[in-house]
């Protein structure tokens, strides 16, 4: 009995081999694999769970955690190792680095954590959450840039949703680690040590940059993966919810545990039918060539893009034509939405732009998500509380990546309205959060959750799409790399040396009014609503001068968008336009006919 796919025609049993070998060598079965990937590419986000670990078992104030999470944030931004990497070697040898850097830098916390080593220095540490961090540069480098690539009319959309699945990365992990460890924090920081590290090697043969027919369905195809992450989204954030107001078991764990990723597995089944469509078109292809006199060819042979004309040697082709170094012709920038090279990029205006927005607009969101424990605490929330204020930013995360990348990809292409506008509203947006949690309200956290979370992950995946669109994807693994550069420093001047320091300013004021001094108390920390009041003031003001920075972007860009940024690619000689099902209009032959 062999399967039977929407399409018509079905894959008897002496196919089901030949049929595997090309699902898990298929462009769908590495997009499912790169979703896998991507949810254990999130472990940043949870350091607002882990961190009070950190501060609790090792002794740290308010300014030692803060420059802990810069380093986190340095680490987890600071891809340009990665993306060269990825421009010499191939996808494999770049998500096994990532593999290994992934579980040394967070076994290495948990060790410390759990005493079972000597104390380390702060610098130990900052090293050992930078390697950690920055080996989901090299997961994002080997997955993202690769389907990018495989898909390159869908990228807003793709990027959204492998973004999304990054989002959703914190509550599904935590859902995992409350099943397998209980309510232990501190084994949420092996989870994230082993865990990634594994899809990574699971999967690390499958993810590949593959030249081959393109389906004309691809979108419909990624609305359905959508509404699986949708569905995925909504059941976590229930479950959030509800942990935080009924006691569950072991086993309530477990179940909710295996439900979620049930659901992270829906998305193969997506990408088996997909293959079945193919495998049968490819059959009924072949069927048509076979039956078909040559003369006669029209609605039954492959649609092909013409070929190209053959290319002179290399000895011949003129000076301007040959190859050209990445680092080459730094002045002689092409148009937009060409290929430029690493060089060209860096030092454009756009670029400049780009890295202003995303200092101000990411570097404020990572400032907020990484003090969000703190700010419960600061506030009076229990813990319980401030661990859903977390999975509500995971989850928000989710919707603003996903929201991102279907939203502008739309407004792109049947309006022609810029994707920068985009990012523009998205920081604006971002302002009110800081604003909620600079004066808050009753339930006022919960709301800036859920708008820092949606912005801080609508913003990445218009960054890497903006990118991508001006300057060309011939060196985009370096460059979507070096564009969110400005993000760890960002939060470095709005994290540590703005909101740390004003924050521990007013513990020692407090303490002041106690008669206390810091060598009193082992842990340095502040509770009222002044004591993140004056920094996120300050957030929301560095937020507004990115947005209005962003602006400047959509201007210039304007007339870029208005055309169509995508003809290229569906002129690309290099790829064959999948067959139409209609146009296959050959009746399946009986046996003997």
């Amino acid at each position: 009995m062999g399967y039977t796919s929407s399409s018509g025609g079905g894959i008897r049993g002496s196919e089901i081999l030949p049929f595997t070998v090309q699902v898990v060598k298929g462009r769908w079965f590495t997009v499912f694999a790169s979703f896998l990937i991507m949810t254990g590419a999130g472990a940043t986000y949870l350091f607002g769970i882990y961190s009070k670990q950190i501060k609790a078992s090792l002794g740290y104030d308010q300014t030692t955690l803060n420059l802990l999470g810069f380093f986190k944030d340095l680490g987890a931004n600071i891809g340009v190792l990665s993306g060269l990497i990825a421009e010499v070697t191939p996808t494999w040898f770049v998500l096994i680095i990532g593999a290994v850097m992934n579980f040394a830098g967070y076994f290495m916390i948990w060790l410390a954590v759990m005493g079972k080593i000597s104390r380390p220095r702060v610098w130990h540490m900052c090293i050992y959450i930078c390697v950690g961090a920055n080996s989901q540069n090299f997961a994002n480098t080997g997955a993202l840039v690769t389907c990018v690539k495989n898909f390159p009319e869908g990228r807003g959309i793709l990027l959204g949703l492998l973004k999304g699945f990054v989002g959703l990365s914190g509550a599904v992990m935590t859902q995992l680690y409350l099943a397998i460890y209980g309510t232990d924090a501190k084994s949420l920081i092996l989870l994230i040590a082993w865990l990634p590290a594994a899809l990574s090697i699971v999967f690390v043969y499958t993810i590949r940059i593959l030249h081959t027919a393109r389906q004309p369905n691809e979108v419909r195809v990624f609305y359905h993966f959508l509404y699986v992450s949708i569905v995925l989204a909504l059941f976590l954030m229930v479950m959030t919810l509800l942990e935080k107001t009924v006691t569950f078991s072991k086993g309530a764990y477990a179940a909710s545990a295996t439900v979620s990723w049930f659901m992270l597995f829906v998305p193969l089944l997506i990408a088996i039918r997909q293959e079945a469509a193919l495998w049968n078109l490819k059959k009924k292809a072949a069927f048509a060539r076979d039956e078909v006199p040559v003369e006669n060819p029209p609605e039954t042979q492959l649609k092909k893009s013409p070929s190209p004309a053959p290319s002179p040697p290399q000895s011949q082709l003129p000076e301007d034509e040959k190859h050209t170094s990445c680092f080459a012709d730094i002045c002689k920038k092409p148009p937009r939405g060409e290929d430029y090279t690493i060089l060209q990029a860096l030092l454009s205006w756009d670029m400049g732009i780009l890295f202003l927005a995303t200092l101000f607009g990411l570097g404020g969101s990572l400032t907020a998500v990484d003090n969000l424990g703190q700010i419960g605490e600061s506030l009076g929330y229990p813990t319980k509380t401030i661990s859903t204020f977390v999975s509500l930013v995971s989850i928000w995360n989710y919707f603003g990546r996903v929201f991102s990348g279907f939203v502008s990809e739309t407004l792109m292409l049947k309006y022609k309205v810029p994707r920068p506008l985009m990012m523009t509203l998205v920081l604006l947006l971002s302002c009110l959060g800081h604003l909620l949690i600079a004066f808050p309200g009753p339930g006022a956290v919960y709301v800036a959750s859920i708008i820092i979370g949606f912005s801080f992950g609508a913003q990445l995946p218009l960054l890497f799409a903006i990118i991508s669109e001006l300057f060309g994807l011939k060196y985009y693994s370096t460059l979507f790399n070096c564009g969110q550069l400005a993000s760890p420093l960002g939060s470095y001047i709005l994290n540590v040396k703005v909101t740390g320091l004003l924050y521990d300013r007013a513990a020692i004021k407090d303490l002041a009014k106690k008669g206390l001094t810091r060598s009193s108390v082992k842990e340095l920390t502040c509770i009222g609503v002044h004591c993140y009041r004056l920094p996120f003031i300050i957030l929301a003001a560095g937020t507004l001068f990115g947005a209005l920075v962003s602006l400047i972007l959509v201007v210039r860009t304007r007339e870029f968008y208005s055309g169509d940024i995508y003809k290229k690619f569906r002129d690309d000689p290099m790829v064959t336009d999948m067959i139409e099902p209609e146009n296959l209009n050959v009746k399946d032959k009986g046996p003997g006919k």
